[in-house]
């Protein structure tokens, strides 16, 4: 009998062990004890967000492999912007104030779309404040869902409505700067801007065409591309990795690295940082977007990471 219950009570165990994690978010403290959300998914991948600036600043595979990169130099203590992750600039170009605030996590907003099975996300909402009108004297409530799909893919739908009362249309720019982290930049190919009109903020923002298909970074880079395909993509030969890019209502692109005079400028990021990173805007900053009152705008990103050995064009030969 104590045989057989034995046998019972280790097979539950085993069992137990063997069953995937439930998705789910938990709310948590993070660095200097900031108010941080972390999403977990049943097969081990993971989004971890700070109130602190809506900022992702962690998205994990269900190896546990880090895909974004932070800062060894990141703050963490407001009002300074953290360095690295996923930064949301909007609504003011130079980056705007949405990255400098605490957003408040929505517990009972209204759905985007029906949700698919398996996903797990969060809500959250910016809504102007009075402080804000000394730098952008308009009212508006920015409501963003940050969802970690079921295999590991990281989406971000942001909505943007106009709620001034005197009937005010206002605009602004946005962008996803997203961070990546990768093996070294010169393992680096970037696909999807190939042949396309760029202004070049290293050189005063002068338009040049690009003249490379697939772009490889040797140097200094900071470049806005208009009118840029859906998709694009990010190449890493060592870890024969592609991270895509697809986006919806942002049609612009900002490519950015700071190479090695530069970073020694920037106070919260390491002198040696920018060989295991580079920077993809999604924006939408060439003609900013206008909302009469009551109008609201909605743009997305999901970003995806897939073994591979080789790819042709934006398609991907998987491993």
């Amino acid at each position: 009998m104590i045989s057989y219950l034995l046998y019972v009570t280790i097979s539950i165990i085993l069992w137990v062990q063997l069953q995937p994690t439930l998705a789910s978010v938990e709310t948590t403290k993070g660095i200097n004890g900031l108010d941080k959300l972390v999403l977990r998914q049943i097969h081990g991948s993971t989004v971890e967000v700070y109130l602190y600036g809506a900022h992702v600043t962690s998205w994990k595979n269900d190896q546990g492999k880090e895909l974004l990169f932070l800062s060894s130099k990141a703050i963490f203590s407001p009002p300074k912007a953290i360095r690295g992750g996923v930064q949301i600039l909007a609504p003011l170009k130079s980056h705007g104030f949405a990255r400098n605030r605490v957003w408040t996590k929505e517990n009972n907003s209204r759905p985007l779309q029906s949700k698919p099975i398996n996903e797990v996300f969060v809500d959250l909402l910016l809504k102007s404040m009075d402080d804000d009108f000394k730098i952008w004297p308009n009212r508006f409530e920015y409501r963003l869902r940050i969802t970690l799909g079921l295999k590991g893919e990281l989406m971000m739908t942001s909505r943007i409505k106009n709620t001034n009362t005197d009937k005010k249309p206002f605009n602004f720019t946005f962008a996803y700067h997203n961070y990546f982290a990768v093996s070294n930049i010169s393992e680096v190919r970037v696909e999807g801007l190939g042949k396309l009109d760029y202004l070049d903020n290293t050189k005063n923002r002068t338009k040049f065409k690009e003249t490379q298909g697939t772009i490889t970074i040797d140097s200094e880079i900071d470049r806005i591309y208009h009118n840029t395909p859906k998709k694009l993509a990010i190449l890493d030969h060592k870890k024969k990795q592609t991270v895509s890019i697809e986006k919806d209502g942002l049609p612009d692109a900002v490519l950015w690295n700071p190479w090695k005079e530069k970073s020694k400028t920037i106070v919260d990021l390491g002198p040696d940082d920018y060989k295991n990173m580079v920077s993809m805007e999604a924006s939408a900053i060439g003609k900013p977007v206008i909302l009469n009152p009551g109008q609201e705008w909605k743009a997305t990103q999901n970003l995806s990471a897939v073994a591979v050995a080789v790819t042709v064009g934006l398609e991907v030969q998987v491993l």
